[in-house]
């Protein structure tokens, strides 16, 4: 079973408004806009869940959505949820568990923001995130709306496991876990390969294990 190897520690998964080009669980409705800057303010999810997992770390996460960015908080912690209750996912083999919680004390806060937000707050952490990508400073994960709504290209028209990709990776940095490389041509990229920045021979794969229960790995990378 993994185990961190380093301290968490600030991560980047590195114009008008954009229209939506997908929809799915916690998406913008098909033909919905997001503002490039938004305001800076947010609406929490006001629903809870049970713990996902029994073993291992509890992580207790909220999550928020910037106003402008066209999502429902409760759609978007649903499908994170989700996520979280699948057993590829961290809670898989007992690394962590999670339970969502509507107000502090949380371990950990998913905030969905414009791409504007994004460049600020990863910025101020010194990440630049160029108005495309996430990150990660516990206990904050960062997602840039534009990658929740528009995907990458090696998921286009796969928006569930895309969001999970996003989920499971940040929420890896918040465990302690570093990026990694891709293990060889043909195997399962790792979640926590920046896989928008190329799968480099692996096959895309959002998930922290596979269905059997294997840790899916690669070279740590600096």
């Amino acid at each position: 079973m993994p185990s961190p190897s380093v301290t968490p520690s600030p991560r980047a998964d590195r114009t008008p408004e954009r229209r939506a080009s997908s929809s799915g669980p916690g998406s913008a409705p098909p033909g919905k806009t997001y503002a490039e800057n938004g305001p800076g303010t947010f609406v929490w999810a006001s629903s809870t869940s049970g713990r996902a997992g029994w073993s291992g770390k509890l992580v207790r996460y909220g999550v928020k959505v910037e106003d402008g960015t066209g999502l429902d908080p409760g759609s978007v912690a649903a499908e994170i949820d989700s996520v979280f209750r699948d057993r590829r996912s961290w809670t898989g083999q007992g690394v962590a568990s999670f339970q969502h919680v509507s107000a502090p004390p949380y371990d950990m806060v998913v905030q969905i923001v414009s791409p504007g937000t994004a460049d600020r707050l990863c910025g101020s952490w010194g990440l630049n995130t160029g108005g495309e990508l996430n990150c990660a400073n516990a206990p904050n994960l960062i997602v840039n709306v534009r990658r929740w709504v528009e995907l990458s290209d090696q998921y286009r028209d796969r928006p569930y496991e895309y969001h999970a990709l996003i989920i499971n990776h940040e929420a890896g940095h918040v465990l302690g876990y570093g990026h990694r490389g891709c293990p060889g041509p043909g195997k399962p990229a790792p979640a926590m390969m920046q896989q928008i920045k190329g799968l480099h021979g692996c096959v895309a794969n959002p998930w922290v294990y596979s269905a059997s229960g294997t840790f899916l790995d690669g070279p740590r990378l600096p």
